[in-house]
Formats: C-alpha cells, sequence, structure tokens
C-alpha cells in the first residue's frame, strides 16, 4: 500500500501474544495486507465489503486507522490481534516497505501461535514472483536494500518465500 508510513522508523515487532487478549479472543478476525494504488478500488474492496457482509470483523487501514492515531503501533496491534492473514501480492506490493513490514509480522506471529493462518491470494502475480525467482520482486527489494539496509530486506525476503509457498488464491486482473 502507498502509505506515508514507509520512512525509516523502524518498529519493534514484538510478541504476538497478548495474554490478557488471548482469552477474549481477536480484536479481528482478518487482516488485508495489500498495495493500495493496485488493488484497494478493486478487488480488494469487494473483498473487504463481502467479508464485512457476511459478518466478519475485517481490517483494512483506510478503515480502522482514525486520523491522529500513530499508524505503526495501530497496524501492528491489527496484526497481533487478528487470526487470519490475508496478504494480496501484486505488482507492486514489494515496493512498500510497509507491505513488506506488515507481511514478516503476520510471519512471526502466525510462526508462533497455532490459530493463526495465512491466505495469500496472488492478483496479477505469479507464486514465483513472490518466492523471487523472477526479477519482479527482486527489483524492489534492491531499491529497498539502498534505504533500509540489508538486515530488513533479508527479513523481507525470508517472509515472502515462506508465504509463497503457501497454496493460494491466484487472480489475474481482466480489466
Amino acid at each position: 500500500m502507498k502509505r506515508k508510513r514507509d520512512s525509516q522508523d523502524t518498529v519493534t515487532l514484538s510478541a504476538c501474544v497478548n495474554d490478557s487478549d488471548s482469552s477474549l479472543g481477536a480484536e479481528f478476525e482478518v487482516f488485508l495486507s495489500f498495495r493500495g494504488p493496485d488493488t484497494r478500488l478493486n478487488f480488494t474492496d469487494c473483498l473487504y465489503h463481502s467479508l464485512v457482509g457476511a459478518g466478519i470483523r475485517v481490517f483494512r487501514d483506510n478503515e480502522e486507522i482514525r486520523k491522529g492515531e500513530q499508524i505503526g503501533g495501530e497496524l501492528l496491534n491489527a496484526i497481533k490481534s487478528s487470526k487470519i492473514y490475508v496478504p494480496i501480492f501484486s505488482r507492486n506490493y514489494a515496493s512498500s516497505a510497509w507491505c513488506l513490514r506488515e507481511l514478516t509480522q503476520m510471519v512471526e506471529c502466525s510462526s508462533k501461535v497455532n490459530d493463526k493462518v495465512i491466505l495469500p491470494i496472488f492478483y496479477d502475480v505469479n507464486p514465483d514472483d513472490v518466492k523471487l525467482k523472477t526479477q519482479l520482486y527482486l527489483d524492489a527489494l534492491e531499491k529497498h536494500e539502498e534505504k533500509f539496509g540489508i538486515y530488513d530486506v533479508q527479513q523481507w525476503k525470508e517472509a515472502l518465500t515462506e508465504v509463497a509457498r503457501i497454496k493460494g488464491w491466484g487472480l489475474k486482473d481482466k480489466g
């Protein structure tokens, strides 16, 4: 997503389970991670409204973050409190540092807690693009390396390749 958060302010991605939250249940059932300019006004919007219409509590950045709130902390709390993660990989997903941070947090949380699941959607990309077997995401990661350094980019690469191994849904843009 194209967000004002794409800056170098590093947020520590900490524990994924808060003891008091686990007994109360998830604040959100589904967390959508997407690159806004690629899918916000088409596929993601349709998916969001379908899920909400079915009574599912969904986190989507522009719906849940109120003006004046700190975006980084709110976003990470939404990831920690969600049960299902739906990264919508699109052509420019890897160009957003925040999309990559979200993905890394999703992988971390799902590896620590058994009841969290990642359900990837490959929107106008192939799993091989996300597995870094083509230049599509590699070019974006190379640009990030100059700005954020090798450590962050290495974590993002690991998260991308791990999630790309999960069987997901492939959708091609027909518009």
